[in-house]
């Protein structure tokens, strides 16, 4: 008798797991299929991968500028309204950190590609030598190929400017260094609107500008990019 109680025991034990997976193995097979995620007290979703959104603040206008282009064209801040883009200073014979910027520039390129909403100014500081041609083959054999990338040259004075003054990115000629000139590796982030804008750390600061030497730095100048093209 005890034997065929326990049988009985077996048999409710399964009916009660079948039903169990009839009524809610689909839903979790489908939750799975969603990456959805309920959290400890089961008070609401979250779809997997999901972030925060940076919060940037506006440093500042751009100033206007109108310089020549690799292409031999005029371009002005006035084109590059409604698309946001990238500033950075440079040179074509830097020995040292150029390089290193123009690589880093280019994987920024790679995530915009085809976006015309999208853009890049490099300003050179060796302007004498940088001409639009050089320019050109420069950017040819780094792959610089947005058709929003332009690279530009001008009027030396009204570029250091607009470096030193306009966007407070240091440059400068140094006979005594190797290259001849100093400057930063800093990239400058410009919305729609021609605002520079900046994520701010952790207390809340804007970080002003974003590094161009480092992995980090780019990374968070794409993912803030992407925030701006969409607002």
């Amino acid at each position: 008798m005890k034997e065929k109680k326990t049988n009985y025991s077996y048999v409710g034990i399964s009916f009660v797991i079948l039903i169990f997976g009839i009524l809610f193995l689909p839903k979790i097979v489908k939750r799975i299929q969603n990456d959805e995620i309920v959290d400890k007290d089961r008070h609401h979703l979250e779809r997997k991968g999901t972030f925060d959104a940076p919060v940037l603040s506006t440093i500042g206008k751009v100033p206007d500028f109108n310089f020549t282009d690799q292409n031999n064209q005029s371009i002005s801040n006035l084109d590059y309204l409604g698309k946001v883009y990238v500033v950075e200073f440079f040179f074509t014979t830097c020995p040292s950190i150029c390089p290193i910027m123009s690589q880093n520039m280019v994987k920024v390129q790679k995530d915009f590609l085809g976006n015309d909403d999208f853009g890049i100014a490099s300003f050179t500081i060796n302007p004498e030598y940088d001409t639009p041609q050089v320019l050109k083959e420069y950017a040819e054999a780094y792959g610089m190929v947005h058709s929003n990338w332009h690279l530009l040259t001008g009027n030396h004075a009204n570029i250091y400017a607009l470096a030193n003054d306009g966007f407070n990115l240091y440059v400068g000629e140094a006979p005594n260094v190797e290259g001849g000139f100093e400057h930063s590796g800093f990239f400058a982030l410009i919305d729609q609107q021609g605002n520079i804008r900046s994520r701010n750390d952790k207390n809340g600061n804007p970080i002003i500008y974003y590094d161009g030497l480092e992995e980090e730095g780019i990374q968070m100048l794409i993912e803030d990019i992407h925030h701006l093209l969409k607002e």
